[in-house]
């Protein structure tokens, strides 16, 4: 099993990932990412894709035309893990 991250891991998301937010009513972190159309918001969906395919982890997402939001937070622990924080860098790097 995969381990939770401490509520001072947890106090330190903000300054670690300052464009994420934890999500309300549950242990994840979210951010929405806008595009200029759905073409490229499409074409980040599919670069987020492998990325978690190659960590063995999964995004929750959803898309509008141009607007993508994506909650991490790891089912197998019960909340977040160093899992859910490697994914988001990963995808704050694209």
């Amino acid at each position: 099993m995969v381990a939770r991250l401490t509520e001072a891991e947890r106090g330190e998301l903000a300054a670690s990932l300052p464009e994420w937010r934890l999500a309300d009513g549950r242990e994840a972190i979210t951010r929405r990412f806008t595009f200029a159309d759905f073409s490229a918001a499409f074409g980040f969906m599919a670069r987020v894709a492998l990325l978690a395919e190659k960590q063995d982890h999964h995004p929750e997402w959803s898309n509008v035309w141009n607007r993508v939001d994506i909650t991490l937070t790891t089912h197998d622990a019960g909340g977040l893990s160093g899992r859910d924080v490697a994914l988001a860098r990963a995808i704050d790097t694209l």
